[in-house]
């Protein structure tokens, strides 16, 4: 009998830690949509929003702009870096939403350098920066959103060499 009150008691309390794990991680999700959709109601195309959301954790956000399909959809993109840790590591994503601000997904990037620069003539423009000594700055990578979301997209270096990215929709 002891035992079993001891498992039951593991049982409720594994459980609770399972919900507070659970509970911690959607209210993060939900601080960063929030956040996300503060910066798409503002409309302000370029300006860099700097939020520090947690100890030793901070995400800068950009809102680009629009692009648009031959079909008429509407895809609002942002560039969104997260630094967390101590040593403030960064996970780097292109956000796409609809025109309804509702979040369709993104492109996760190697590196924040490899982030749209911004967007022209229906296009989405990289600009090698010239911090990056690795890539020609003269190489610009324009991407097209007439046929719609690209399922995956070449981000050039130098000559022929470069990344590719694949959209996730989560």
């Amino acid at each position: 009998m002891i035992t079993k009150s001891k498992s039951i008691m593991s049982l409720k309390q594994l459980t609770l830690l399972l919900l507070i794990i659970l509970s911690t991680k959607t209210f993060g999700q939900t601080k960063q949509q929030d956040l996300r959709l503060s910066i798409l109601r503002k409309n302000i195309v370029g300006h860099d929003f700097v939020f520090k959301t947690e100890e030793n954790t901070t995400t800068h956000l950009k809102y680009l702009g629009i692009l648009r399909s031959k079909k008429g959809d509407i895809y609002k993109v942002m560039n969104s870096i997260w630094l967390w840790g101590q040593a403030h590591r960064a996970t780097s994503r292109i956000l796409i939403f609809n025109g309804n601000n509702q979040y369709l997904g993104n492109y996760y990037l190697a590196v924040t350098d490899d982030l749209p620069s911004f967007i022209k003539d229906n296009e989405l423009v990289f600009i090698n920066d010239a911090k990056d000594n690795d890539c020609d700055l003269k190489s610009i990578t324009r991407i097209n959103f007439n046929n719609g979301l690209p399922n995956k997209f070449f981000r050039k270096c130098r000559g022929d060499s470069g990344d590719f990215y694949s959209f996730d929709s989560e």
